[in-house]
């Protein structure tokens, strides 16, 4: 009897560490399936990657070559910063002073901008950002220098669209006045390089353009 007895616990016991272990098999496997799918999903997170930084150079090297008379010119230039590629023109590029209409050879170098947009990066993100200097609206209808810039910028982002044929969707449009400026506004210098409009390409790691 007791030794039956012995024999039933025995296999009541192995049959329970048996499954222990089995458990601790399967647990094992499970870990080692999802380890794996995460080194895949970082390999294919870093090649995304390598390919949208590949895509931003190329994108800035054309950019020079298409935009090299505005460049050469002082009126244009090309940064790859953490925001990503800023496309940085001084306003006089597009508008006469106190508009928002864009000049006939504005035009021109925005379509060159928007051919590299739609061929070198056509998924990314695009902010067009407005600036003005820090003087005051004196002359013209606009109530202060926020709604010149903003509508600089919005006058930019529709020829984007409907001349260059970038998808709106791609699009944003801010205007900040005389509130970022890049240099004190001490002189007529100094106040040309605040009059400015950039065109921000970026990166789909981040939502939105950082001011």
């Amino acid at each position: 009897m007791k030794k039956g007895y012995l024999v039933a616990a025995f296999l009541v016991v192995f049959s329970m560490s048996g499954c222990s272990y089995m458990q601790k098999i399967r647990k094992a496997d499970d870990l080692e399936i999802e380890n794996q799918n995460l080194k895949m999903r970082i390999a294919q997170l870093q090649d995304e990657k390598e390919k949208e930084v590949s895509g931003l150079e190329q994108a800035k090297r054309d950019l020079e070559e298409s935009l090299k008379k505005e460049i050469g010119e002082y009126k244009a230039k090309l940064q790859m910063t953490e925001r990503g590629l800023v496309i940085t023109f001084v306003s006089e590029v597009f508008f006469d002073a106190g508009k928002d209409g864009i000049k006939e050879d504005g035009k021109e170098t925005l379509e060159k901008v928007a051919v590299v947009l739609n061929r070198d990066i056509p998924d990314l993100s695009i902010a067009i950002e407005g600036h003005t200097d820090g003087d005051p609206i004196r002359h013209s209808s606009w109530k202060s220098n926020w709604e010149l810039s903003s509508a600089r910028a919005l006058a930019v982002l529709h020829y984007l669209i409907d001349k260059g044929g970038v998808l709106p969707q791609r699009l944003s449009a801010n205007g900040y006045g005389e509130f970022h400026p890049v240099a004190p506004n001490d002189t007529a210098e100094n106040k040309q390089k605040n009059r400015r409009v950039e065109i921000v390409v970026i990166p789909s790691r981040l939502s939105k353009a950082a001011p």
